[in-house]
């Protein structure tokens, strides 16, 4: 039976033929219309199947463009990281220089910048090196500024760049006062390897008047250092030497570990 279909199918089609044939005009159109619609599923089937294949091929990607397309992207991913690290540092920067040029404008003395350019390995928190020397007019024990306050002064003048001691350096100390209180007192190192922001405000009397969060400032009581330069804040106080003087610890208002811009005081 199954061998014969093929013979009935063929003598189905020349049946069909030659009835359409026999048919008026319209009534073989009609015919024929009926006839191929019975064949439109399956034309629709072979045309969906031609379609999928074609999608197919066209999202089809090879290994070697997947390996091109992934290291693209992590450049570009690494590209866009050092950017956004570059902004930010650009950001920090501006903040900075606006703070400075602030602290310029209100400034009632006459300032010359410089740049930290070197640091001494073998005494990292107490000195610095500057771009400036003797061609910019600079001499030395000259008062050295940032815009939150003193930071020490000019040791050592060459004539491109000068050497800057630090605050808390044996070799600057600073006449001081605690405005507050009209307490004086004299600013030293404050004998602390590990943390170069505290010093010591020594030669004080007025213990039960001194507080923690005070201002401390220049006294002006020197020829190197002006009158109301900022310096710090105390921190405590204690008694020295059985109590005949008293000691405070003075927290800095300058960062001197992250000095990058820096003010020398001129005449």
């Amino acid at each position: 039976m199954l061998k014969k279909a093929p013979y009935i199918a063929l003598g189905v089609a020349v049946l069909l033929a030659l009835i359409a044939l026999k048919l008026p005009n319209r009534a073989a159109a009609q015919f024929k219309l009926a006839v191929g619609s019975l064949f439109l599923p399956l034309f629709g089937v072979v045309s969906s199947s031609q379609h999928l294949m074609s999608k197919a091929g066209d999202t089809f990607v090879s290994r070697a463009d997947l390996v091109d397309q992934n290291e693209q992207l992590r450049h570009e991913n690494q590209e866009l990281k050092f950017q956004s690290m570059r902004s930010a540092e650009l950001e920090r920067e501006n903040g900075r220089l606006r703070q400075q040029l602030g602290f310029l404008r209100q400034s009632p003395w006459k300032l010359l910048p410089a740049h930290v350019i070197a640091r001494d390995p073998a005494n990292w928190w107490r000195q610095v090196w500057i771009d400036r020397g003797r061609r910019d007019g600079l001499r030395a024990d000259r008062p050295v500024l940032a815009a939150d306050g003193l930071v020490g002064r000019l040791a050592e003048v060459a004539e491109t760049r000068s050497r800057v001691v630090l605050l808390g350096d044996p070799a600057c100390r600073v006449p001081a006062l605690v405005p507050e209180i009209r307490e004086l007192g004299v600013v030293s190192s404050g004998g602390n390897a590990l943390d170069s922001s505290l010093l010591t405000l020594g030669y004080l009397s007025k213990s039960d008047q001194l507080k923690a969060g005070q201002l401390v400032v220049t006294s002006g009581l020197s020829t190197l250092f002006p009158s109301g330069i900022h310096i710090g804040h105390i921190v405590d106080v204690h008694a020295v030497d059985f109590g005949l003087y008293f000691e405070a610890r003075v927290k800095l208002l300058v960062n001197l570990n992250s000095l990058e811009e820096v003010w020398v005081m001129l005449p």
